[in-house]
């Protein structure tokens, strides 16, 4: 019976074979055509008008790393989107934030959601931090004759290493280039604000209701200088994401508790619009 389905049903006997632990590699043998990379794209003259998303930001604390993004997608000049989510989880104990081309970014996780749980299956345990930091740059890298038409995804990857027991958070270039940032991070258009914001918030010793606040501060102030970066929009009841990765995994703060500190920020901020003020020295 098996034989007989290997020759004449509905799969070729390669999808029966075990493989590569990648499922990007399996695509890529038997199918290229389906990786975003490989999409010829139609000819078009002057720019592409796509949805864009930033801004993107991560803070390490003592118990692990928050990661967390506004709410606002862009398309020239125009706000194309008020509620789009940029935060996900990749497994259990890992997330990604996405800023650049929409579209392209949320189909990139979901293939790095897939690329995580089939080596889990194939493998039979879990890839460590690393190789998943590792594997979604080989993922930007395919992606990078989009990119150079104007079509790039630059996210922001965190999660707990269950090896070293701590948060950890990995930054990426259009070309697939990966670099660990210590402390906290930033993507997305408005994240030299953001960055700047974080500079002065940062505190190693934080707990995690500390880092939240910390990375919802990031975003005011980015919003409050870059026109593609949305605040806490509270007439409508539109907070950004916020996650956090440790040692029990993956958990997304409830809508009730952004709201709950995204208030409070604002109540204070109507005192001091600029936000909190660090020490000289």
């Amino acid at each position: 019976m098996e034989a007989n389905t290997r020759s004449t049903g509905r799969l070729p006997a390669a999808f029966l074979t075990p493989g590569s632990s990648s499922f990007m590699d399996f695509l890529g043998d038997h199918s290229p055509e389906l990786l975003p990379g490989n999409r010829p794209l139609p000819p078009v003259q002057g720019a592409i008008e796509a949805p864009h998303g930033t801004t993107i930001v991560a803070v390490t604390f003592s118990g692990g790393v928050v990661l967390a993004g506004d709410r606002r997608a862009t398309m020239g000049n125009v706000i194309a989107q008020r509620d789009i989510e940029k935060v996900f989880p990749a497994d259990e104990f890992s997330a990604v934030g996405i800023a650049g081309t929409a579209g392209i970014a949320v189909e990139m996780v979901k293939l790095f959601q897939l690329e995580l749980e089939h080596f889990e299956k194939v493998e039979g345990t879990v890839l460590s931090l690393e190789g998943k930091a590792n594997r979604l740059s080989t993922m930007i890298r395919g992606n990078l004759g989009m990119a150079m038409q104007g079509l790039a995804v630059v996210p922001l990857f965190a999660g707990w290493d269950v090896d070293r027991e701590k948060g950890r958070i990995f930054s990426y270039d259009v070309t697939g280039g990966r670099s660990e940032e210590r402390g906290f991070a930033a993507t997305g258009s408005g994240s030299m604000f953001a960055r700047g914001a974080l500079k002065k918030l940062y505190r190693e010793d934080s707990t995690e209701e500390q880092a939240a606040t910390a990375v919802l501060q990031a975003l005011y102030d980015a919003a409050d200088d870059d026109s593609a970066t949305g605040g806490p929009d509270l007439a409508r009841r539109i907070y950004p994401i916020i996650t956090s990765l440790t040692e029990d995994g993956f958990k997304r703060f409830s809508e009730d508790e952004v709201s709950e500190l995204a208030r409070a920020i604002h109540e204070r901020r109507l005192e001091e619009p600029d936000g909190p003020r660090a020490a000289l020295l």
